[in-house]
Formats: structure tokens, sequence, C-alpha cells
């Protein structure tokens, strides 16, 4: 089992890490997300079960529509998504290395895909699991902004055990293992928490680190 410091024991496989983004770092990240944005495919709310999400989201390296990844944003404007950078990538490892205190914890991880969610004082986001990848690796989540509940169960069900952990603007969250299709979800964001020098005045900005294992 995985201790976060603000209290929950946490699921096996799962890694909290408050504040290890520097202010720098996340004004830094904020700057990109605007960038992202203005690329050729804007950010926009999927449409799941008939039902459009409250979060906004914008892709990187590959486009994510539910149950599908494609190059083209093909339910957008059927323009190609921007690259994945490598400077993602060498945080991607990074992040898994302090995580889990393993220093070869990183080798091989090769993040190809970036979902950037961003949320509003009322935006939610229901309990699921990240199963559209093909590979196994871990999810590494960071985030920028207002704190947020973030809920993690198991991966049986959407339904009892779970466990609450208040993700704070710099935290870094990683899943994998046995943990890497935990049923998730955010149930609150606490607006008026984002701290001064951050980059984002209001709101959270979620980017989530993934391995699809595709091809092309």
């Amino acid at each position: 089992m995985s201790e976060s410091l603000l209290g929950p024991v946490l699921p096996d496989g799962a890694h909290h890490v408050p504040g290890w983004l520097t202010l720098d770092q996340q004004r830094w990240l904020a700057g990109q997300y605007d960038r992202w944005t203005a690329g050729p495919v804007p950010p926009r709310a999927a449409t799941v079960r008939g039902h459009e999400m409250s979060v906004r989201t914008v892709c990187l390296g590959w486009h994510w529509r539910p149950y599908a990844y494609t190059r083209e944003a093909v339910d957008v404007n059927g323009n190609r998504v921007l690259d994945f950078p490598d400077w993602l990538v060498r945080l991607g490892q990074k992040a898994l290395v302090d995580a889990t205190g393993e220093p070869r914890a990183g080798d091989g991880y090769q993040p190809d895909t970036a979902l950037v969610n961003f949320y509003d004082d009322d935006a939610r986001m229901g309990m699921h699991q990240d199963k559209d990848e093909r590979s196994p690796a871990p999810v590494v989540s960071l985030s920028i902004g207002d704190t947020c509940t973030f809920r993690i169960g198991t991966a049986v069900n959407r339904k009892r055990p779970h466990h609450d952990v208040l993700l704070a603007s710099g935290d870094l969250f990683v899943f994998g293992g046995p943990s890497r299709l935990a049923f998730h979800g955010v149930t609150k964001v606490h607006p008026g928490t984002a701290p001064k020098g951050c980059g984002l005045e209001r709101g959270r900005i979620n980017i989530t680190l993934r391995m699809t294992g595709l091809d092309g």
C-alpha cells in the first residue's frame, strides 16, 4: 500500500507526491496549456454515452475520443493534433522515479499521448477506467490551479471501497500496476484554492500522460 501525505492509504500501484512541481514549473506548464489550446484542435467537451462531459479536453500526440485514439480530431475539426513533445517524455520518466522511489521505474516509459483537461468551478468527472490504451504502463497525472477531490477505487467496480485525496496545484499522482485500471474520478473542484503565481487564476488544469501502445 502507498501512503498519501494527505492522509489516506492508497491502493497498491497508486502514488501521491504533493508539491512535486514548483510554482515556476506550474506557471510554465500553464503557459504551454495556452499554446496547446490555441493549436490546430481547440479544447472540446467529449460526449460519453450521449452526455457531454463537464471538462474540456485538448490532446497531444493522439486525439482521444471515447473508446478510441486517432491522430486526427475526427470529432472536432479533422485536424491532426500537436505532436507529443520530448520534454514531456522525460518529465513522465522522472515522475515515475520520484513517485515510486525506484531509480529504474522510468526505464522504458515512453508516453505518447497527453489528455489535458480543464475543470471550471462546477466541473466533475464520474468514476471511470482508463482502458482505451493497449499499454498497461502507468498513468502520470499533474495538477495546476484549484485543488480538487480525487477519488480512486478498485478495478472491480465504481462502488466502495474508494479513497478520496485532495490534489493541489503542483501535485503528482501516478497509478499503475494493480491500480492501472482502478475506477477513479473527480468529485469536486474547490474554487479559490489556486496558489498565487501558478499561472492559473481559477479552475484546474490536469495533464495526464499515457502510453497508448498504438503504432502509426
